[in-house]
Formats: C-alpha cells, structure tokens, sequence
C-alpha cells in the first residue's frame, strides 16, 4: 500500500487532480511548486508600484500579493486553472453604440469560476485529513498571471495579459493554495518575439515598453476602476466608443489570431444587449434599467453614475462634467 505524501501517491493524486479538473470543466490546469517561484516577479510588481503605475488601485500593494505565504501559511502549491472565454460574435461599427470588453459579455465570470473551484477544491480536501486548500479566481492578493505561468499554462506576454497557445488571451484564471507537496509542470516560455503589435495599438500608449502597463493611461481602468467625476482629458478624447474595460491588445495579437477558440461555457454566451449597448441610452442609464442590464454581471463593478459618465465622453455630450454623483460607494 502506498503511504499518503509518498511520492508515489503525490504524483497519482497529480494526475487524479488534473483530470478531476477537466472533469469539473476548466481547460487548463497545471500545478507551481511555490519554492521553486521565480523571485524576478515581484521584483518586478515592486518596480511596477514604486513608478505609482497602479494609479489609485491600491490593493495591488497588499504585501501578501509578494509573499505566497502570507495568504495560506503552509503552502507548498499552487494549483492553476484557466478557462476560455471566447465568442465570435462581431460588435456593430456604428459610434452610437458603446463597446464592453468581450470578458463581461456573459455571466459573472467570477460566479462561474467559483463554483468550478469549489467542486475541485472540495475533491482535493476529501483526499486526506490534513489537506489544506484555499480557492481565488481575481478575488484574493494572489499573482494569477505569474503562477499560472510557472505552471505552464502559457505566457505573459508585452500587454500584460497571459497568454495561452491553446486559447490565445481570452481565458479567466483561477488557482488553488495547497499543503501539498504535488509535482510541478514546467514553467512555460514566452513567445511574443519582437512583436509589439499591442503596444502601437493602445490609443493611450498605456503600454509605455514591453511587459509594463501603466494604469494611469489605460482605458480599462479608467472605465472600470476610475472613481472621479471627471475623465484626464487624454483619455477622454481616446475612448473610441468603449464604456466597459478595452479589448485593443487583445484584438491585434497575433496569438489571439490564430488559436482563439469558441467557449463550450454556456454562461459566457453574450447578452445581444451588451453587444451593442446604445450611447444615449446608457448617457441617461437609470438604476431600475442598470438592475435589468447588469444582474449577475461583472459590469456591476461600475455604477449608474460610471456608465452616464463613460457614455457622455464618448458622445462628447458636455453634460459629462455634471454628472450626479452617489453619496458614498
């Protein structure tokens, strides 16, 4: 009989692990050994925080973000999973519509990874007494992009995002924290070469050099995260129609091109409305039309007051500097 946290039984429950996770319904899965994580990362979100690139996002300084531990004290893995998003389906060009970004097109994504997570998260806990396990899917101080990267399920590439050579870009991230000592897959290597197709693309050029984004310049921050009444001029006047997050750099990738892959995920098949959301209907959004738009949406990140601010600058309606403001948050 094999003893629990042999070798042997690590490597079987590896394997068990992953077609567990398939069977759940991720379409990657790969697993980091967190001594073996690649120090170059934080220094790199440490230089990334010291230039104030972040803007007002300051969460992104929670130190348990650089020291794995700090989340789950006994972690020995990380257990990475990705989940391909992609629809096909084409936004209208007329500029009276409003663009939003292809991830927040379906159902909350945070929702549908959740409850895959929790499945397996749950199977791995029943696998022995003293099995640790803690799930986060973009909710938690965890670096996604990096461990999934040390857990070869693909690369960061020049735009910040990861990418994948089975799905391109257009994948959600979640991971597991466990005390157990699994066998890691290896890490995998970046492929973008001397592409800078996504940097000539941002009309912002909120991605001032390879690898780097600056929040401060990107459209899907401001969108999204940007809590002032007001838009920087800069970005206003280069908003090109979109009011949810920005899809530019993952548009022009050639990696997107090539191996983007319609999702079997039901959940993310789009809401006709949020493909070509009319600007003057959502520059005079009210909350009982936001409650019937954007229940069980990612979008509910952004308030009423957000979205008649972000319709107003792009129909450069003056009425986007006196925008009704909410009391509090």
């Amino acid at each position: 009989m094999v003893e629990q946290d042999s070798p042997l039984w690590l490597q079987d429950l590896a394997a068990r692990l992953k077609q567990e996770a398939i069977a759940v319904g991720f379409h990657q899965v790969g697993i980091a050994c967190v001594s073996e994580a690649d120090s170059t990362a934080i220094a790199h979100l440490q230089a990334w925080l010291a230039e104030g690139l972040q803007a007002d996002m300051e969460w992104m300084a929670n130190p348990k973000r650089q020291q794995i531990q700090a989340v789950l004290p006994d972690v020995q893995t990380v257990i990475c999973v990705a989940l391909n998003y992609y629809v096909p389906h084409k936004r209208p060009t007329g500029e009276e519509y409003g663009k939003i970004a292809r991830y927040a097109w379906g159902r909350d994504y945070h929702k549908v990874l959740h409850k895959k997570l929790k499945r397996l998260t749950t199977w791995l806990q029943a696998q022995g007494d003293t099995v640790q396990a803690r799930y986060y899917a973009d909710t938690g101080p965890v670096q996604d992009k990096v461990w999934a990267q040390q857990a070869g399920l693909g690369w960061i590439g020049k735009n910040g995002n990861l990418i994948t050579r089975q799905y391109g870009s257009w994948v959600f991230l979640g991971e597991i924290l466990t005390n157990l000592n699994l066998p890691s897959d290896r890490p995998h290597t970046a492929h973008c070469g001397t592409c800078t197709r996504c940097l000539e693309a941002c009309p912002t050029a909120a991605i001032p050099r390879p690898y780097v984004v600056d929040a401060n310049r990107c459209i899907a921050y401001h969108t999204i995260e940007n809590r002032a009444s007001e838009l920087p001029a800069a970005i206003a006047t280069e908003m090109q129609g979109w009011v949810a997050g920005c899809d530019i750099c993952q548009d022009v990738c050639p990696w997107n091109h090539r191996f983007a892959q319609p999702t079997d995920v039901a959940d993310f098949q789009p809401d006709p409305w949020k493909l070509a959301p009319p600007l003057i209907e959502l520059a005079q959004l009210t909350d009982a039309a936001y409650e019937e738009h954007f229940t069980g949406s990612a979008l509910r990140r952004i308030k009423p007051w957000m979205w008649r601010r972000n319709a107003a600058v792009n129909l450069r309606s003056p009425s986007g500097s006196d925008l009704d403001q909410p009391e509090s948050e």
